[in-house]
C-alpha cells in the first residue's frame, strides 16, 4: 500500500485526503438524511389534533419547532396562522429554505471531490509521464522493463482518482435525489396545514 502511494508521487496524498473527506461526508449524510427523523409520518395529524383540542401554547410550539425539521416548518406557519394565508405561506417558505439549506450541507464539498479527483489523477499521470520521457531522453529505450514500470506507476494516480471520483459522484446523486424526495414530502405536509387552517372545505383530519 505504501509503495503504491509513494509511486504515485506528491499528488497521491491529496487524492487520499479527498477520499477520506468523501467517506466522512457520506457517513454523516447517511444518518442526517433519515426521512423518519426529518419528517415524522404522523406529526401533522398530531398537530392538527392538538389544535382541535384547544390550540398549541408557546411551550408546545417550541417543542414542535425543536423536534424535527418538519416541526420547525409547521411551527413557523402556526406562529403566523392568524395573519392570513399568504403570510403563513411566506413564513413556511422561509423556514423551509433554512431546512433545505441544512439538508444540503456538505453536498457541494462532495461534488467538488467528485470533480477534482480525476483531475488530480490526470495531473499525477502527466507528471509521471514527463519523468518517464525524461529518462528516455537521458538513457534511451534500452531497458523496456524499466520504462513499462515507470508508465505503470504514472497511471496509478489516474486509477486512484477515478476510484475516488466515481463513488463520490454516485453518492452525490443519491443524496441529491433523497433530498428532493424529502423536500416534496415537507411541501406536501406544509400545504396540508395551510389548507386545513385557511379553507372552508373539510380536511382529511376532520371527523
Amino acid at each position: 500500500m505504501y509503495q503504491a502511494l509513494a509511486a504515485g508521487g506528491w499528488v497521491m496524498p491529496f487524492i487520499v485526503v479527498c477520499s477520506v473527506v468523501a467517506l466522512a461526508i457520506c457517513i454523516e449524510r447517511h444518518f442526517a438524511l433519515n426521512k423518519q427523523q426529518i419528517a415524522p409520518p404522523h406529526l401533522l395529524a398530531t398537530v392538527w389534533q392538538q389544535l382541535r383540542a384547544g390550540g398549541l401554547d408557546a411551550q408546545r410550539l417550541k417543542n414542535l419547532r425543536q423536534g424535527s425539521p418538519l416541526g420547525a416548518i409547521l411551527a413557523a406557519g402556526l406562529a403566523n396562522r392568524d395573519q392570513g394565508r399568504e403570510v403563513m405561506r411566506e413564513s413556511i417558505g422561509e423556514a423551509a429554505g433554512h431546512v433545505i439549506h441544512r439538508l444540503e450541507r456538505y453536498l457541494n464539498a462532495l461534488g467538488t471531490v467528485a470533480a477534482i479527483t480525476p483531475l488530480l489523477g490526470l495531473l499525477g499521470t502527466v507528471l509521471g509521464m514527463i519523468s518517464v520521457f525524461a529518462e528516455i531522453t537521458t538513457h534511451g529505450t534500452g531497458n523496456a522493463a524499466v520504462l513499462a514500470g515507470g508508465i505503470s506507476e504514472a497511471l496509478l494516480t489516474t486509477a486512484a482518482g477515478l476510484a475516488v471520483a466515481i463513488p463520490s459522484l454516485v453518492m452525490h446523486r443519491h443524496y441529491s435525489a433523497r433530498i428532493e424526495s424529502i423536500v416534496v414530502d415537507l411541501e406536501r405536509e406544509a400545504i396540508k396545514l395551510v389548507d386545513a387552517l385557511h379553507s372552508d372545505q373539510k380536511t382529511e383530519y376532520d371527523p
